[in-house]
């Protein structure tokens, strides 16, 4: 497969690094070019400069790149508001680990 985009939350970044991720969080803070979310732990967000990233307690999914300090720079962002299901987006992600062959081609 190409193009693969492994959903994560911040417990999988170590798996991921240099590869293309999405991980879905609550913004906790935004402070120029950079953003905090809450994705089942902290993880700081190099935004790009169209990035959607703009209100802090909204739900967000970024699709980026893991870089080796843990951080993930954005290549693209969904809000996905602040009623978003936390719970069915965590859900979604275990079973993308649960059964990742279905999911991305594990390295």
């Amino acid at each position: 497969m190409s193009d693969q985009t492994p959903r994560i939350n911040a417990s999988y970044l170590s798996n991921f690094t240099n590869q293309t991720v999405r991980i879905a969080g609550t913004v906790v803070q935004i402070h120029g070019s950079t953003a905090t979310i809450d994705a089942q732990g902290t993880v700081a967000i190099h935004l790009d400069a169209d990035t959607n990233v703009k209100i802090p307690g909204h739900v967000v999914e970024i699709i980026g790149k893991v870089n080796p300090d843990h951080s993930v720079k954005e290549f693209v962002s969904s809000d996905f508001g602040a009623y978003a299901d936390l719970a069915a987006i965590e859900a979604v992600v275990q079973a993308t680990h649960t059964y990742r062959e279905l999911f991305y081609d594990p390295k």
